[in-house]
């Protein structure tokens, strides 16, 4: 193995390991307080480590780097809150105090998005891993909220695409491969991104019912399928480029 990329693996084994250590106890205290399913805590732990493990072998790309940085720390604590969150889907009915717990979890995430890519500026630690660890947390948050609402029924099936549209894309991409280009940076991207996020955290509080909460979620949702479209007309219309997505 290289060295550069062995010192790199150990300061991350030094990172995670704690951090799976203190999402355990985490999710012990929180089903503790809020009476929630004996498994919760083992739920969270497994979607945490999961998802770790799904994004491992794209690690090499944070070359020349051979820290983890402060920047992946704080995307890192983000995947924890997603993964606290998601070891609610399949139990019972979410009780008021869950579905308020998960939605301020939900925000602490939105207020440390841009934290992370703020940081890797400052301390010149961007890289291809950091941005992609970044998108990759926002959608899988963006995923299980979706499953969240429709569990709490404030939604119907459909709010589900919110979550599976950029898994869908990625799919896609394997068929169509015009669809692997770069795309030019647009804050438009975010913008929706952050909106979706917020608008699923709002209509999974207790006071939001339907019809409201699923009229909000439609045009959230109605928001994220736009950005994607523009997106893909986009790249059919450039496909001469060859850098990857």
């Amino acid at each position: 193995m290289e060295p550069r990329l062995q010192s790199l693996l150990i300061n991350t084994l030094y990172t995670i390991i704690p951090a799976v250590f203190l999402l355990w106890v985490l999710a012990s205290s929180i089903g503790q307080i809020l009476e929630l399913a004996p498994n919760y805590s083992d739920q969270c732990l497994l979607v945490f480590v999961g998802l770790l493990l799904a994004l491992s072998p794209f690690l090499p790309q944070h070359l020349p780097q051979e820290r983890f940085g402060a920047a992946n720390r704080v995307t890192l604590l983000r995947a924890g809150i997603a993964a606290l969150a998601a070891g609610s889907i399949g139990h019972s009915e979410l009780t008021p105090a869950q579905a308020w717990c998960i939605a301020a979890l939900t925000g602490l995430a939105l207020l440390l998005d841009g934290v992370d890519g703020w940081l890797a500026r400052r301390h010149n630690l961007e890289s291809r891993f950091g941005a992609r660890f970044d998108m990759e947390v926002d959608a899988f948050l963006i995923l299980v909220m979706a499953a969240l609402v429709y569990q709490a029924d404030k939604a119907g099936g459909w709010i589900l695409l919110s979550g599976v549209m950029r898994y869908a894309f990625i799919a896609l991409a394997q068929c169509l491969p015009w669809l692997n280009q770069s795309l030019p940076p647009r804050k438009r991207r975010q913008t929706v991104c952050v909106i979706q996020t917020i608008v699923l955290a709002v209509c999974l509080t207790p006071p939001l019912a339907r019809p409201w909460s699923a009229l909000l979620a439609a045009v959230a949702l109605g928001l994220l399928a736009l950005s994607f479209t523009v997106d893909i007309v986009w790249l059919a219309r450039h496909p001469t480029l060859k850098e990857n997505y």
